[in-house]
């Protein structure tokens, strides 16, 4: 299996924990193993169970993370695809070492095209973005935005839209 669909797998077995409690998930992982629609290799199974794992076990703390990122939005307000969704993500740019940042941000926004509402994507992708090293070295801009910074210069931050919506993020200092 590749990458992506064991990422979309593992999303599917997380997704589960949204209705189920830790004791009946022992056996919604067997159903979801076991079933007609999919065939699992050994080694695709064991990388699903491993990542699957590992992102319940740092859950309480990717929710805290979650938390204090997602400003204004308690995860009980958070749609339980998207949650999932973002949890997946957070998991993959904060735990997991062999994927690149940019890939798990964009591998969660494919996740919401396919699963989320129509809003998602855009949500998921504004979420994930503060985990990175960019959305933070931004976030640590624009707290310094119109502060003074040691050498007595102040910081200016412009935001605006390209024509395919992304948000330009351009910071100006004076010389």
């Amino acid at each position: 299996m590749y990458r992506k669909s064991l990422r979309e797998q593992t999303f599917k077995l997380l997704f589960r924990i949204e209705f189920n409690s830790s004791e009946e998930m022992t056996e919604q992982e067997e159903l979801f193993f076991n079933n007609d629609d999919i065939t699992f290799s050994e080694k695709d199974r064991t990388e699903i169970e491993k990542k699957y794992a590992d992102v319940i076990k740092n859950l309480p703390a990717i929710d805290k993370e979650l938390s204090e990122v997602a400003k204004d939005w308690d995860l009980d307000r958070i749609g339980k695809v998207e949650l999932t969704i973002l949890r997946l993500g957070v998991y993959e740019v904060e735990y997991d070492d062999s994927i690149p940042e940019g890939v798990a941000v964009n591998e969660a926004v494919e996740l919401a095209k396919k699963f989320g509402q129509d809003a998602a994507p855009a949500f998921v992708n504004a979420v994930l973005s503060r985990f990175t090293i960019e959305g933070k070295e931004r976030a640590a801009g624009s707290a310094a935005d119109g502060k003074t910074k040691k050498t007595g210069e102040s910081v200016h931050e412009e935001k605006s839209k390209s024509r395919d919506g992304a948000n330009i993020y351009i910071v100006k200092t004076p010389q």
